[in-house]
């Protein structure tokens, strides 16, 4: 027969556990985020410093895919808002999309200056390969296709393409010379190990006008695995917290309109 305190002292351990495994929190998050959420996470340790938070960076696309075939993910930070409502959609998420930014792309060479380079004179320059993200399942990679078709060089450039499977993979093909000019996130481009690698000017990008693609609005969702995960739901409301936003905007993303409304406060 068990002590009646050591039965108590059982029962203790038992109704904790949760309470220890809520401190654990993993996120999916698209690789436009890489250094961004990295710099969010260490702030967000500064308030919470028992949490322990993984992050699993890939593209869009295929994260999602992950997370339908039950990937153990509590977060999903998306690239495109599209993925994050078919998964509510289906119910794999919990909560409904929340925007948290808006992405840019632009053209970006570790070799040269891109700056003052529109996307029309790529076929002007001599190059032998334009990296860009997979175009099937990564946001950036799509919106970089229709910004090369908006302006019509697609046909033209076409056949010097290489593909990164998530964004953060192409920039390092154009980084470790596997192409020589990419298409990449602005949020990559403005992390300063990217931004110094420039050999001849210290503006190595172009920003690709917004018009010439669809928005890459970007949300994040609750899944139904980290339904019940506290820290989870912290760390969706710490993204409202104004030295969050300050973070983003300096990755250059831009916020959503409920975020600077937000943020005027």
């Amino acid at each position: 027969m068990i002590h009646s305190g050591l039965l108590f002292c059982l029962l203790c351990l038992v109704y904790a556990l949760p309470v220890y495994a809520s401190d654990k929190l993993t996120i999916a998050a698209a690789s436009d985020l890489r250094y961004a959420l990295d710099d969010v996470i260490a702030l967000f340790h500064q308030q919470q410093p028992a949490a322990e938070v993984r992050v699993i960076y890939g593209s869009s696309g295929k994260l999602s895919t992950q997370i339908r075939h039950g990937a153990p993910y509590d977060l999903f930070f998306s690239a495109d808002i599209q993925f994050a409502e078919q998964l509510y959609a289906e119910g794999h998420a919990l909560s409904q999309p929340q925007l948290y930014a808006l992405g840019r792309i632009v053209l970006w060479s570790p070799r040269q200056n891109m700056a003052g380079i529109e996307l029309a004179q790529l076929t002007e320059l001599n190059f032998r390969r334009l990296a860009i993200a997979q175009p099937a399942h990564a946001p950036y990679g799509l919106r970089a296709k229709e910004a090369l078709q908006a302006v019509g060089v697609w046909p033209a450039v076409e056949a010097k393409l290489v593909y990164g499977e998530n964004i953060a993979q192409t920039a390092q093909m154009a980084q470790s010379g596997g192409a020589d000019i990419a298409i990449i996130a602005l949020a990559l481009a403005k992390f300063p190990e990217l931004a110094n690698s420039s050999k001849r000017a210290s503006h190595g990008y172009q920003l690709i006008p917004a018009e010439l693609h669809q928005p890459l609005s970007q949300a994040y969702v609750i899944t139904r695995h980290g339904a019940n995960n506290n820290t989870a739901q912290q760390f969706t409301a710490f993204m409202t917290d104004k030295d969050v936003l300050a973070i983003m905007q300096a990755y250059g993303f831009e916020l959503p309109v409920s975020a600077r409304q937000g943020e005027q406060e």
